[in-house]
């Protein structure tokens, strides 16, 4: 009589692995067990974490096994505030990101209005004045190149925006044109608009702007899906195409005609967290009413977002001193204090979560005590309030997040843009004591979460990663606000696994453990010291589900 062998446990159980990542240097972002050096994935999530002999068991004939060498191996990255769609449409716009002169900004809109027939808008973004010495563009630099054509090219920050003098007549700007409230038309001394428009004056351009269709926005999302992927990031938390004066009604129409259609197609790539206008707050209750609050491993429902104040590359965040170049202005509040609190309370009650946007220290004080007020009303729970870039904080400010847990969803990589400027626009001393305040939100009990604000800045957590540890601009021998640098261990867990929390989502990514989805990123680094030493610019490989989407 033959004897047989007993089987493998995971035969045993019916459940071997697809991969089994072997060899590798594994972050898991799980402080039960921070390193391992194999991974089991069996149907999109992680079957087992540890060493290749505990995973073995698992190994069956269709096992496809990746040896990796020892390269690095990341949780994917999670990124806490873009603007997705927008990102991609900007991806096939006139690129002014980085330009670094007048005539560089010019040649740049005049070669994309070579491109278009006459009447046809000519669309923009990702300028910043402060790279060229600080002076703002005006309709003057455009109406040359584009007598035929109306142009408006939106500033870095997304707050201010420039038209050419054919967008303004269209918009039916002039000098007896009235400044919106929560908004300003720049005008010169005789009192002629300029061109620029900062915040809610930017919806006299958007009412008459060529709408993008519906097709372009779905390639939009695919298009932006494919940059994150290459950068490493497998989630996202989507606050919308909502700016101050844009129109409530797109990031609906985005959820029903972009993004529920991509997942009805099978075109979803990463996995988003949707936040929605506060003002729609009743849709939101009732739309996760009826369909819950995972509509499918894909698209995920956050919550409400809105605006307080504007930014300070736009001189309209909100602030308790006035700005150093423009002593008579403190910023712009964009919204009253009561409303905001009363739909705040009702997206709360709703079972909501609430993500505001405050840039200046003002702004952010009055979210604090509005926040005070919230808890005290509404009892309390795990609500995971999220304040939105939390830059300029005042001195105890970083202190008061701990109070009641909120989110610091900031962004790193927006540092490299203020560090320049902010101490001409709100001076050195007030600068260097309020201005990205990482470590202190850290010590006061915040959570920290990383994002990008794409298309803001780009959309690329590993450089996010090094400015957060380093704080230096290119160039730069010194970091700015060295007491405020992260740690390495912190600045990953800001993109990974307290990302992951800041939108409810830590129970099925952002670590790699048991259970969870296997979203992974394999890095060039050989070894952790390596990466450790020198985090390098590039992802080698991109796994959503446990298999390859990038590249």
């Amino acid at each position: 009589m033959l004897s047989s062998s007993p089987l493998p446990a995971g035969a045993q159980r019916g459940c071997f692995a697809d991969l089994i990542l072997a060899n590798a240097t594994i972050y898991t972002a799980d402080p039960a067990r921070p390193f391992a050096g194999a991974i089991a994935v069996r149907a999109g999530r992680v079957l087992r974490v540890g060493t290749y002999d505990s995973l073995k068991e698992f190994k069956g004939r269709d096992t496809y096994e990746l040896n990796l060498s020892g390269n690095v191996v990341l949780p994917g990255f999670i990124d806490s505030h873009v603007h997705l769609i927008d990102g991609g449409l900007q991806l096939a716009r006139v690129p002014l990101r980085g330009v670094r002169s007048k005539a560089e900004f010019i040649s740049r809109v005049k070669g994309a209005v070579r491109d278009k027939h006459p009447g046809e808008w000519v669309r923009g973004g990702g300028w910043n004045n402060d790279f060229w010495g600080g002076d703002l563009p005006t309709a003057a630099w455009l109406d040359d190149i584009s007598p035929d054509n109306p142009v408006w090219l939106s500033r870095m920050d997304g707050h201010m925006g420039l038209a050419n003098s054919l967008a303004m007549k269209i918009a039916g700007i002039d000098k007896n044109t009235n400044d919106p409230v929560g908004g300003t038309i720049v005008r010169t001394t005789e009192r002629e608009p300029t061109g620029l428009l900062v915040d809610a004056a930017m919806k006299l351009v958007f009412d008459v702007v060529r709408e993008d269709s519906v097709n372009e926005r779905r390639e939009a999302l695919l298009r932006a899906s494919k940059h994150a992927l290459m950068r490493g990031v497998t989630t996202v938390v989507d606050v919308g195409s909502y700016f101050p004066g844009t129109s409530e009604e797109q990031t609906w129409q985005d959820f029903s005609d972009v993004y529920v259609w991509a997942h009805s197609m099978g075109k979803m790539m990463i996995r988003v967290c949707l936040f929605f206008p506060m003002p729609t707050w009743p849709r939101v209750s009732d739309l996760i009413h009826e369909r819950g609050r995972s509509l499918s491993r894909w698209i995920h429902l956050g919550g409400v977002k809105a605006f307080l104040d504007g930014s300070l590359g736009s001189s309209s965040a909100w602030f308790y001193e006035p700005y150093v170049d423009a002593p008579s202005n403190y910023g712009l509040q964009l919204l009253d204090m009561d409303v905001l609190l009363n739909a705040t309370l009702e997206s709360d009650k709703s079972g909501l979560q609430v993500a505001i946007h405050a840039i200046g220290d003002k702004a952010n004080d009055m979210l604090l005590d509005m926040f005070d007020k919230v808890v005290s009303l509404n009892g309390t729970k795990d609500r995971r309030l999220r304040i939105e870039h939390a830059q300029h904080l005042s001195p105890g400010a970083a202190k008061r997040f701990g109070e009641h847990g909120i989110i610091a969803s900031v962004q790193p990589d927006h540092l490299l843009d203020d560090a320049d400027s902010a101490g001409k626009k709100i001076g050195v001393e007030r600068a260097e004591r309020s201005s990205y305040l990482f470590r202190s939100l850290l010590a006061g009990g915040a959570h920290l979460a990383f994002g990008s604000d794409w298309p803001v800045s780009d959309i690329y957590p590993l450089q996010a990663i090094r400015t957060a540890m380093s704080r230096k601009l290119p160039g730069w021998d010194e970091p700015w606000i060295s007491a405020e640098r992260l740690p390495l261990d912190d600045s990953l867990k800001a993109h990974t696994i307290s990302a992951a929390y800041a939108c409810f989502l830590d129970h099925v990514v952002g670590s790699l453990v048991e259970g969870k989805y296997a979203d992974f990123v394999v890095l060039p680094s050989t070894s952790w010291r390596e990466f450790a030493g020198d985090i390098p610019g590039h992802v080698l490989a991109t796994y959503v589900n446990g298999k390859q989407a990038y590249p």
